[in-house]
């Protein structure tokens, strides 16, 4: 298929799944589009491509910059907001010849796990068994996932601070990857957590995926926390010594494993663990103690950063400003009107969640053990990957040049301990339906990332593959053909990650 056919179907889709509310901003002028695709196509037929991304369509989360769409975060206080410049991400892609097809919808600032927390109306997954009973599209970024999944584009841009590709790739039938933090830019991203905040990419194969994250992959300076040059060569140094997958040893963490797993999410985990011995790789039960606390430290850590990042939105420098008096009454202040009027309940119940947090009468027993809790969490991590995080210095020697046969055996089995990988959920359940979701207290909400945070605190890369479920379970959820299998890696081994994710793929295809 030519790229204009391709440009022409995805289009075509758009105006069909209209009632899904995935973009919130298209481009105007669909003419642009198509001089786009077909300057694309004279270079293809010319055997001159810009990259494999080029001429085709990619859909951008709304809370990444653009210069020619409106960036809202889908929030009522930018409702009218359009950046004077591209973020890094947006500018790479398009450099390669990728063309924007729209911005996408999501939770307000990234604040949610089901799409419905948005100034423009929720994500609705149209593949349902009846149209007034839709599915929950996962959060944040389920307008990029329901995009990739219903034709509306070739990929799309996410952001992942504790799960929001992940989620909804597992929901939609995607393929959803968070990369280590600090290999692409968050320059051009609007901030919710800066610590955990990292763009990912969404598409219906792992082949797309790994083509947009190295367009996207790279150095840039104007982002304090884009990994330098030199820690790149130390990582791609690790890539290469690997020399090839061979007999991968794959961990299963015993805590994934929790009570509120659905029996049908549990059943393709153990489907999943049967494949991979099939193929010759072993399978290695490890323990990971403090994912049990992970949860309740990133819902400390993240409001908290949040808070801060979204003191700027006060409607005086910049965004909506509501009309009337600023001040309601002699106890408000400047902002209290625009912020109360255009901000959701969401967001204000995370910026009070988050200032509290950070108060100084609960800081100490919340924000520091929070982060207390968020380095054991990465310690876990490092103590069961083979390969050694490449931000961490390197352990010390010990000095003695000779060991006794005792401590070398000890040696080699601390190694046999240790794994390549991490295979398990990516979500507890199958995706809800909206009206569920609509009763759900917060707390039922905040753990569909029960699974998906403790990578985000550890900033490792983790990937999300759909996992067909059996003809049993298919015939009680005709509507959920799928089920999101998470794979996650150590810090810089993003390839490896996609690898074992192309493992998972042809699996599924065959």
């Amino acid at each position: 298929m030519s790229l204009r056919r391709a440009a022409e179907s995805c289009l075509k889709r758009q105006q069909l799944q209209r009632l899904g509310n995935v973009f919130i901003s298209q481009p105007a002028d669909e003419q642009q589009i198509f001089q786009a695709v077909d300057a694309a196509d004279a270079r293809l037929e010319a055997d001159k491509p810009k990259s494999p991304l080029d001429g085709r369509l990619i859909a951008i989360k709304d809370n990444i910059c653009t210069a020619e769409l409106p960036t809202t975060c889908a929030s009522g206080i930018l409702k009218d907001y359009t950046s004077p410049f591209d973020a890094t991400v947006v500018r790479r892609l398009k450099a390669a010849g990728a063309v924007v097809a729209g911005k996408t919808n999501l939770d307000e600032f990234g604040m949610g796990s089901h799409s419905t927390y948005s100034y423009f109306g929720p994500v609705r997954s149209l593949a349902a068994d009846s149209a007034s009973r839709a599915r929950s599209v996962g959060g944040s970024s389920g307008g990029s996932a329901l995009a990739v999944s219903t034709g509306q584009c070739y990929a799309s841009l996410g952001t992942d601070t504790g799960g929001s590709v992940r989620l909804p790739a597992a929901y939609t039938g995607t393929v959803g990857f968070k990369p280590s933090y600090g290999l692409v830019s968050r320059w051009g991203v609007v901030a919710y957590a800066n610590s955990m905040d990292t763009v990912g990419v969404l598409a219906n194969r792992v082949k797309v995926t790994r083509e947009v994250f190295h367009i996207i992959n790279g150095h840039d300076r104007q982002d304090p926390t884009s990994l330098s040059n030199p820690t790149r060569e130390r990582i791609a140094d690790q890539a290469r010594r690997r020399k090839g997958l061979g007999q991968l040893r794959v961990g299963v963490p015993v805590e994934y494993n929790i009570e509120e797993l659905d029996p049908i999410v549990r059943r393709a985990w153990l489907c999943t663990i049967e494949h991979f011995q099939r193929l010759g790789h072993k399978v290695v039960p490890v323990t990971l103690p403090t994912t049990k606390s992970a949860l309740s430290a990133y819902y400390i850590l993240a409001p908290s950063e949040a808070s801060s990042n979204l003191a700027k939105y006060d409607g005086v420098r910049y965004g909506s400003r509501a009309e009337g008096p600023d001040k309601a009454g002699p106890d408000e202040v400047l902002y209290s009107r625009t912020r109360g009027t255009f901000l959701g309940d969401e967001v204000k119940a995370r910026i009070l969640l988050g200032t509290f947090s950070l108060s100084a009468r609960a800081i100490d027993n919340y924000f520091v053990q929070a982060q207390k809790v968020r380095r054991l969490v990465q310690e876990d991590f490092n103590r069961v990957f083979q390969l050694p995080n490449a931000l961490l210095p390197p352990p010390p020697q010990p000095p003695s040049p000779e060991s006794s046969p005792e401590s070398s055996r000890a040696e080699q089995d601390a190694d046999t301990d240790r794994v390549d990988v991490l295979l398990g959920p990516t979500a507890p359940t199958l995706p809800p339906f909206l009206d569920e979701v609509e009763t759900q207290s917060s707390v039922a909400t905040y753990t569909n990332d029960v699974l998906t945070v403790p990578a985000s605190l550890a900033g490792l890369p983790a990937i999300s593959v759909p996992v067909a479920i059996d003809d049993v379970t298919r015939d009680s959820h005709p509507d959920v053909p799928t089920v999101g299998m998470q794979i996650i890696g150590q810090h810089g081994d993003d390839e490896t990650v996609l690898a074992v994710a192309e493992v998972m793929e042809e699996w599924r295809a065959g």
